[in-house]
């Protein structure tokens, strides 16, 4: 292989172009031969060559043709939206959420499996809920699992992508103690071994879906906030979907400490900024003062708090925060007075994160966030900035994502995509994974200072 004085090898610019290409066309695109010359840097010669080679290989075809100024019309190019497909999964709180798209992330088929309340992240039952949910939506749309590109997950946690044996995934909130998930998820058999899996972070995917094709496109540095449950981010810095970026770096955010010696959070630590803002600590709150139709004594906090968390699980954390802020639209003064204290943490918690990165753009998302965001939104920016520093305060501007309740199943979706654009259109086969033999598929759900890694 001949190798040029940078090093690179002709395999290597030829994958460079051929990536090059395929980004353009599917951020800017439609477009002519004669405009992706300049568009991407290259000689007209090697886009007719890359070109010829896309199309060939099926990931292009025609879009049209538009007049040029007097000479012959000029054919466009576009990406070929049924030339492969990707899986998108959130494992959220409440629910695991599948979807199947095309290459273009046009959505073809989804389903959405229920957890079942406190052992809702028993790891057997998600495993199980993603390789069904994985064969319902590619049977729905009649596609075999070959045609995918890869499936990419979004979970909750700290994701270690370079463990022995494939992604492990920590999660201290969630009762998650270095679960080998990617290769559970191998042993299902749900998709040829040659479709990787490619597991990240939900803030992460979030924020990689909000940047490529929501509120974050254009901005160079960007705070995205999930916010559910719990609370997390993600971090971008000099950010472009032309480059291909990922969701950036997740943000254990919601384990900020806001209070010493505060509230008990679901890590066990006191204080988290989760344990005032989360959807879950929220409506134990609401209980413990007594709204949602709570009337029984309070025998202690933290007797109350297990079990208002209890029944909100029980009856649907969803459904229980539309009831909230139902009351509060009715003029509840305590369900009025938590917003506004959820609101001030919210914004002292965004403050931080101001102060620390500056960054030029903050985004909430997340099923609580877009609940709670026409409620709160304007509150939370006035405490952001009155706890910022001035001048990082003066850049930044905080706005709800736009991408709404699908953004992590996008996300996911393109980590695939964006492994596939590296690669310069071809498909790379995953590593091998380690099989997991003996693991305890059901571990230790919820629980505060003795959950698994707490």
């Amino acid at each position: 292989m001949t190798t040029g004085r940078s090093g690179r090898t002709v395999r290597d610019l030829r994958r460079g172009n051929r990536s090059a290409v395929l980004q353009q066309l599917y951020f800017g695109g439609p477009l002519s031969r004669q405009e992706l010359g300049p568009a991407t840097g290259l000689s007209s010669g090697s886009v007719s060559n890359v070109v010829g080679e896309l199309v060939a290989d099926g990931l292009l075809e025609e879009a049209g043709v538009v007049d040029s100024d007097g000479g012959r019309p000029r054919t466009l190019l576009r990406v070929a939206p049924g030339s492969a497909h990707m899986i998108g999964i959130d494992v959220g709180e409440t629910r695991v959420r599948v979807e199947l798209f095309d290459l273009t992330l046009t959505e073809l088929a989804r389903t959405e499996l229920p957890l079942q309340p406190r052992g809702c992240y028993d790891v057997g039952p998600i495993v199980d809920h993603i390789s069904s949910g994985i064969a319902t939506v590619l049977e729905r749309a009649g596609i075999g699992p070959e045609r995918l590109l890869g499936v990419g997950v979004g979970v909750p946690g700290i994701v270690d992508r370079d463990a022995p044996g494939g992604t492990v995934v920590h999660g201290q909130t969630i009762g998650w103690d270095a679960v080998p998930l990617e290769a559970l998820l191998r042993a299902t058999g749900a998709v040829p071994p040659e479709v990787p899996y490619i597991i990240d972070n939900g803030a992460r995917t979030l924020g990689q879906a909000e940047m490529w094709f929501g509120a974050g496109r254009g901005a160079r540095d960007a705070v995205v906030v999930l916010f559910g449950s719990g609370v997390g981010a993600s971090l971008i810095t000099d950010g472009s979907p032309d480059d291909a970026t990922t969701g950036g770096a997740p943000l254990e955010w919601g384990h900020l400490t806001v209070q010493v010696r505060g509230r008990r959070c679901r890590c066990g630590a006191l204080g988290c900024l989760e344990a005032y803002t989360g959807a879950e600590s929220l409506l134990a709150q609401w209980a413990e003062r007594g709204g949602g139709g709570e009337t029984a004594p309070i025998v202690s906090p933290t007797a109350a708090a297990e079990n208002a968390v209890e029944d909100a699980v029980a009856r649907d954390e969803e459904d229980a925060l539309a009831a909230l802020l139902a009351a509060a639209g009715d003029g509840d003064k305590v369900a009025l007075d938590l917003l506004e204290e959820t609101a001030e943490y919210l914004g002292a918690g965004l403050s931080d994160v101001i102060n620390l990165f500056q960054p030029e753009r903050i985004l909430i998302g997340g099923w609580a966030g877009l609940m709670l965001g026409p409620h709160i939104l304007t509150a939370v920016r006035e405490h952001a900035m009155r706890y910022s520093l001035r001048h990082p305060a003066a850049r930044v501007t905080i706005d709800m994502g736009s991408l709404g309740p699908d953004a992590v199943t996008v996300g996911a979706a393109t980590l695939p995509l964006a492994a596939f654009f590296a690669a310069g259109g071809r498909r790379t086969p995953p590593e091998p994974a380690a099989e997991a033999p003996g693991w305890q598929t059901s571990l230790q759900t919820r629980g505060g200072p003795t959950a698994a890694g707490a």
